[in-house]
């Protein structure tokens, strides 16, 4: 049977993909190694998270399906960092372990133009450097027009605990033991990743009194801009924090070489997270913390496992039961299930290109940690972007490429094709030099256009945002067109909100600039009937108007940049002074523009000058 497009992995990456794909009606199907676990949560419970919750209401925005999931499936919800500025907040929901998967394979086989078939993916058909289909571990081969690979941690994959080595992926489930072989020898470069996951403890085995509670907000969040709360604040489960003591540190520092990572193994390749560290990493690298926090995580309403958030090892089990009753309130901890590490395949993600297709084979798409990411979040959006991609390639269609301004989706995808990975790279605030830009509150106002230009945001849906940017327009004239004036009435409530009094006429927009005024306190002078986010839309702008300013100016230059393209059949070894590490780099990238081009590691700016000169002179 032929179909159009073909997804390898039923994890976070290929739902999207798949869904993302069937939508724009393409007949798709969908290739997983054990149906059951489709959206399957192997590591933490949670969804969202600092810069990653910004990415799911990102993939909300674009007519992805992680956000309507986690909305529908999550325990506890809460705002990170709502003490801070908008540019840092974003939302992190603990997602039920039984209820996501669930829910996502029920919308999956709900889904029009979506099959799903239960096997392992050998190898690939290639036909003059395109991909025609694949070939399952049976022999069978399946013909198609573009393959999409979310394999996660499966190519090659071993579970590594103390001096033990074992070929199995999570859930100790077959891996893929051919597929990364047969990727080389078209001429992938493969690399070696780790990652691990701590232990599962009985909720009823802890002394819940000698931890701290952390519960969720007392008010409604949603990651989707189009569903209202599903549940109730009162009913959310919370979390506890607690904190490793001098005892759990002696422990790991006596048992070091037992650890995988530190001498229980010899012949480990793989180099694991480093935003995301195992806890004896923790203790070698940070020698001078004295004690390091930990969250004790429920993952379902079905069952009594507790996530011990911040306690991935690799050490034995006898080391982890030492370990773990180290820890206050859980002196009696009964170990459900023990840690471990992962090693496995990923490809060099300088072989890609911005729209995740490959450099060596036409119409074959990569998404996930095949790509050399960690998290569900940064895998999600690979595969909506790859599925969107190859739908839009099959319509001899422009690939939707995201920018750096636009999208922490853009930062992640441009980091992978100009940077390439070391380690498992995981999405931070940091990396993204216009984070004011790419906030929560506004991620359907940068990016629900470009979802109903390319087909999976509705009619209704894009209406809603019209409305949405009309009404934040109108209150913004309301508020410079209306002005209020020094009268004593309104001076002693400037007072009470610890306001400077005002001496001459001043208008509700200049008045919101301080910032002790909120935008609530406008209704005192004028009833301003809109939505909560509406008013927070308008708030925001007025109040960060300047800095909001410069960083588009920034964003301007940068965009210049872009538009300032490279051939790509230039010849590198024809321009002469280029620096030889700037010369290789370039060859492997091949940037599409000198924007790309500066981003390179390795490439100065004094070779990017003699570049432009070289384009310049048209040679």
């Amino acid at each position: 049977m032929n179909y159009e497009i073909i997804v390898v992995g039923g994890g976070h990456a290929g739902c999207e993909a798949a869904l993302a794909c069937s939508r724009k009606n393409h007949k798709t199907l969908l290739v997983t190694g054990n149906i059951k676990n489709i959206a399957d949560m192997p590591c933490n419970p949670s969804i969202g998270g600092s810069a990653k919750g910004i990415v799911v209401r990102e993939i909300d925005a674009l007519g992805g399906e992680m956000g309507i999931n986690a909305d529908k499936s999550h325990l506890q919800i809460k705002m990170l960092n709502n003490t801070k500025g908008p540019a840092v907040q974003a939302l992190r929901c603990q997602a039920d372990k039984i209820t996501y998967p669930k829910n996502m394979q029920t919308t999956l086989k709900k889904q029009k133009n979506l099959e799903i078939k239960e096997s392992l993916v050998e190898d690939l058909i290639i036909e003059n450097k395109k991909i025609t289909g694949i070939i399952l571990e049976n022999g069978e081969k399946i013909y198609c027009n573009a393959v999409i690979l979310t394999t996660g941690t499966y190519l090659k994959a071993d579970i590594m605990v103390g001096d033990t080595r074992r070929r199995e992926g999570p859930h100790g489930e077959r891996p893929s033991q051919y597929l990364s072989d047969n990727l080389k020898k078209l001429g992938f470069k493969i690399i070696r990743l780790k990652t691990g996951t701590p232990q599962r403890i009985d909720k009823n085995s802890i002394d819940f009194s000698k931890t701290k509670p952390e519960y969720g907000d007392n008010i409604y969040h949603t990651f989707s801009f189009d569903t209202k709360p599903l549940y109730k604040i009162e009913d959310q489960v919370p979390c506890h924090l607690i904190y490793t003591t001098p005892l759990t540190h002696k422990i790991i520092k006596e048992n070091l070489n037992k650890s995988s990572m530190y001498g229980g193994l010899n012949d480990i390749k793989g180099v694991g997270p480093r935003y995301c560290p195992s806890i004896e990493d923790k203790i070698v690298r940070f020698a001078d913390k004295e004690r390091h926090q930990l969250f004790l995580e429920p993952e379902s309403l079905y069952y009594d496992d507790i996530y011990l958030q911040g306690f991935s090892t690799s050490m034995p089990h006898d080391i982890q039961e030492k370990m773990v009753h180290s820890l206050p309130g859980l002196e009696n901890a009964k170990i459900l299930k023990y840690a471990y590490a992962i090693e496995y395949d990923a490809i060099d993600s300088l072989q890609l290109k911005p729209s995740l297709e490959t450099k060596i084979i036409e119409n074959l798409y990569t998404a996930g940690q095949i790509n050399g990411t960690s998290g569900y979040e940064e895998a999600a959006c690979q595969g909506l972007i790859a599925g969107i991609n190859a739908a839009l390639k099959l319509e001899n269609k422009e690939p939707l490429i995201l920018k750096r301004n636009e999208a922490y989706i853009g930062v992640l995808i441009d980091d992978l094709i100009t940077k390439g990975v070391r380690d498992p790279y995981r999405l931070l605030t940091s990396r993204a030099e216009y984070r004011l830009l790419l906030r929560h509150d506004n991620a359907d106002l940068r990016l629900r256009k470009k979802g109903y230009e390319v087909g999976l945001i509705d009619e209704e849906r894009y209406k809603k945002l019209l409305k949405k940017e009309q009404e934040i327009n109108e209150l913004i004239d309301i508020l410079k067109n209306n002005k209020i004036t020094p009268k004593e009435e309104i001076n002693n409530y400037l007072l009470a909100l610890n306001s400077t009094p005002i001496k001459d006429g001043i208008s509700l927009y200049d008045l919101l600039k301080r910032p002790e005024i909120k935008i609530e306190n406008i209704n005192k002078f004028i009833n301003v009937k809109y939505n909560k986010e509406v008013l927070e839309q308008v708030e925001i702008n007025i109040k960060y108007e300047g800095y909001i300013k410069k960083a588009n100016q920034e964003a301007e230059k940068m965009l210049e940049l872009e538009n300032k393209k490279i051939p790509s059949n230039i010849d590198y070894d024809q321009i002469h002074n280029l620096a030889s590490e700037a010369r290789q780099k370039l060859k492997e990238v091949k940037p599409t523009s000198i924007g790309q081009a500066i981003r390179i590691s390795g490439v100065n700016p004094a070779d990017i000058s003699i570049l432009m000169i070289y384009l310049k002179r048209g040679l």
